[in-house]
């Protein structure tokens, strides 16, 4: 289980302090797929960092599995939002998706078998051999997927990793997504600006308010297990959901002015 409990960020710079978060208080239960939403700028990716262990918060814990998260932990893995970044161009695909299994010391045969299991369920067998500035983005982004894949982690953290690919990528890039959390049995923790794309992705949606952030409502999509682009968006069920969290992000952004 993920547990946030009380977290806080403020910002310090030249005697001046900026609260990022407020009081932020959610849970993940494991094998859970939840999406957080809000307006643009209300902290969305400091959070997401205070629970990778990236960035020190200012109050308030994150526990993972029963232990407080006070550095990058183990079993846990994340996608950022621009995959140009995360990969090394100098690097083949096999080699940048083995990368944290070197670091984690797996064996070389071990790791040859993660790659290769990881890579085919993004739908890149045949790849390993070609370097990231030869694929396209979407390419680039299931190879960052399959990175963190072959990792085995427990909890997933994604960081609105489809912002900056096109549509029809990224309903393909959505589909995969909960493929690979339904049979991996993986937790993921999903931060979108994209209210659809929350509701089709989520089992819950976590709506923020604006900076400096609350947590403002929680919904659960009562939406069928097994969803698909075409009916699942002309669902009027998805219609009603979507329309919700529509008007909680308008509401925190009034709220704000």
């Amino acid at each position: 289980m993920l547990e946030v409990q009380g977290l806080r960020k403020v910002y310090s710079s030249g005697g001046r302090e900026v609260e990022a978060l407020r009081d932020l208080t959610f849970t993940v239960e494991n094998g859970d797929l939840v999406c957080l939403v809000g307006p643009s700028g209300c902290g969305k990716t400091t959070l997401l960092r205070c629970i990778a262990g990236l960035l020190q918060q200012t109050g308030g814990t994150v526990t993972l599995d029963g232990h407080q998260v006070s550095g990058p932990p183990p079993g846990l893995a994340m996608v950022f939002q621009e995959y140009g970044r995360s990969l090394f161009p100098w690097m083949s695909v096999r080699d940048n998706v083995s990368l944290p299994l070197k670091q984690k010391r797996v064996p070389r045969q071990r790791r040859d078998e993660l790659v290769d299991k990881a890579l085919a369920a993004v739908g890149l067998a045949g790849t390993e051999s070609a370097y990231p500035w030869q694929l396209s983005g979407g390419m680039q982004q299931r190879v960052a997927i399959a990175r963190a894949v072959a990792y085995e982690p427990s909890t997933l953290l994604m960081d609105e990793p489809f912002a900056a690919v096109d549509a029809q990528t990224r309903a393909d890039l959505e589909d995969l997504v909960r493929s690979l959390w339904q049979r991996l049995n993986v937790t993921v923790l999903f931060i979108t600006h994209d209210i659809d794309e929350a509701v089709y992705l989520g089992r819950r949606v976590i709506m923020l308010s604006s900076s400096p952030t609350v947590v403002q409502d929680e919904i659960t999509v009562d939406l069928p297990a097994e969803r698909d682009q075409l009916h699942t968006r002309a669902d009027p069920r998805f219609t009603e959901l979507r329309t919700h969290v529509y008007e909680q992000i308008q509401k925190a952004k009034r709220l704000s002015r």
